[in-house]
């Protein structure tokens, strides 16, 4: 059972893990002061908010960052706490581009990507070690972000290698009885599946990785898409326990930031269980792929999500509470 089931998927959370930090650290070191500045001076207005975050969630792949990165300014004084509202509902919908790429099945891709972002990476840095000197110092400009953008790649060429790893766990997961059980208790209620979801989540502190091992899963027949779509709800949820840790020790505003990010995908995720069914069915008029199915009604549901509450971050009391913490 320890090799056949539990080191596939110690090892291939390990590497999707250090594969999401290696293409976040690259992409935020790329363009992240500069995706700061333009978050900083576009959150007028929670719509605008909204859309400057879901954009800068993209391009960094991780609304943990996101949110993580808004309790720091709040924390500084760089932004005030009703400009965030706007902030933590763009970067749920941001992250969903993860999942859609995954949704891709470009799995088999991965090692010919990480062998030629490797290469690029190399070039780069023996091209920067070499430019010196007066004639080729304006091309240090070119080789600096193809160095992050290689890295970029490479991660995300590690993700897609570790999914090859956590698909192939189906089958055991059969053999040993584990879905059954899962199922038993998932009959009775989605309920069940939502909590495993946040609980995964929770414990590896990346919602992509939930997700993709829910797509694995699903894409091999050993869970139904109703349950991987619940466990997808609840690891919305999961993943705001990074952000409540990042507020420890914080400023009031920064804790209300985490508070925030926390009661909107809970609410989220209650109005949603009851129509599982129903998203399933939307899903289903798309594409007949599961893990696809999966992908999109992760996207789905925090699109709807984030615009049902984006008319409640207009009220006025949020720039009250701002006057209060101070």
């Amino acid at each position: 059972m320890f090799h056949d089931l539990i080191l596939p998927v110690i090892l291939g959370l390990a590497l999707f893990l250090f594969g999401m930090k290696l293409m976040e650290t690259a992409l935020h070191a790329w363009a992240g002061p500069r995706l700061i500045k333009l978050l900083h001076t576009s959150t007028k207005t929670p719509l605008t908010g909204l859309i400057s975050s879901t954009f800068i969630t993209a391009v960094l792949q991780s609304s943990t960052a996101m949110t993580v990165m808004t309790i720091g300014l709040v924390n500084a004084g760089l932004l005030s706490y009703a400009r965030t509202l706007g902030i933590i509902l763009g970067g749920n919908i941001g992250t969903c581009l993860t999942t859609e790429l995954i949704a891709l099945d470009i799995s088999s891709y991965g090692l010919p990507l990480l062998t030629i972002s490797l290469l690029l990476w190399a070039t780069a840095v023996t091209g920067e070690e070499y430019s010196t000197g007066k004639y080729f110092s304006h091309r240090l400009h070119y080789l600096r972000p193809l160095q992050y953008g290689s890295l970029a790649l490479a991660g995300f060429s590690l993700i897609m290698i570790a999914i090859r790893w956590m698909q192939s766990i189906g089958p055991q997961l059969e053999a040993y009885g584990i879905i059954d059980r899962l199922l038993v208790h998932a009959g009775d209620s989605l309920l069940w599946g939502a909590l495993a979801g946040a609980a995964v989540t929770a414990l590896i502190h990346s919602s992509a990785a939930a997700i993709a091992m829910t797509m694995g899963l699903v894409s091999s027949g050993a869970l139904p898409v109703p349950l991987g779509i619940a466990m997808v709800i609840g690891s919305n949820v999961g993943t705001c326990v990074t952000a409540l840790i990042a507020s420890i020790g914080g400023t009031k505003s920064g804790k209300f930031v985490a508070l925030s990010h926390v009661i909107l995908n809970l609410v989220g995720a209650l109005l949603f269980l009851p129509f599982v069914s129903l998203l399933q069915t939307v899903v289903s008029w798309i594409t007949n792929d599961a893990a696809v199915q999966i992908a999109h009604s992760q996207t789905l549901f925090n699109v709807i999500s984030s615009l049902l509450a984006l008319p409640f971050c207009y009220l006025p009391l949020w720039s009250r509470l701002d006057h209060s913490t101070k």
